[in-house]
């Protein structure tokens, strides 16, 4: 939007002084005479200086047009922000549908992925629900290998099979070694001990 201001080239704040210099050399600049060949524009150019000038060197009308030029950018900086909130929402709302979209896919892609449907098979079903194939490709081998993953995390997982426990006659027989010792065992310590004794008797 441009304003009087704009017009002659000058601050907001510009002071009166600073006004009327500008003025002046505005109208310098668009007089029709100093600009052979383009009368037309400079005449246009020349009577939006004037117009300018005659508002903003005269203090009420000045105040008058800061109040209604104030308002006016408050209504425009309104619209737009209120411009730019519809489009977010607008923009959010079509991403959330895609999103949606896009999981709907997926969980389909899973579903026969889970049931043992090969790469070809899950790709058709996705390209049967208005799916590109590129999509449908990419879709397809995320589902097939999140599955098999899946599988192979479940089979490491799975708890090994316990060794099975040794019979009981031979842990009870391997106590009864320990605790009796053998025949022969005894028979031995039976001669350590009385043949001794049987040879002093014999002597």
């Amino acid at each position: 939007m441009t304003t009087l201001y704009d017009t002659l080239s000058v601050p907001e704040n510009a002071t009166a002084e600073e006004i009327k210099r500008a003025y002046r050399k505005a109208v310098m600049r668009w007089h029709p005479d100093r600009n052979v060949g383009q009368e037309q524009a400079a005449r246009a150019a020349f009577l939006d200086v004037r117009h300018a000038y005659a508002i903003l060197s005269d203090p009420a009308q000045r105040q008058v047009y800061d109040s209604v030029f104030a308002e006016e950018m408050n209504q425009q900086e309104a619209e737009r922000l209120r411009e730019e909130q519809e489009r977010a929402e607008c923009e959010a709302a079509v991403r959330a549908a895609q999103e949606a979209e896009y999981a709907s896919r997926v969980a389909l892609a899973m579903r026969f992925a889970t049931q043992g449907y090969n790469r070809d098979v899950v790709r058709g079903v996705l390209l049967a629900h208005d799916c590109t194939d590129d999509l449908a490709c990419r879709i397809a081998d995320s589902a097939l290998a999140l599955h098999a993953s899946r599988q192979a995390e479940a089979a490491s997982t799975k708890p090994e099979a316990a060794a099975p426990d040794a019979p009981a006659s031979q842990d009870t027989h391997t106590s009864q070694q320990e605790e009796d010792p053998a025949p022969a065992d005894r028979v031995r310590s039976f001669s350590d001990i009385w043949m001794p004794f049987w040879n002093v008797l014999r002597s």
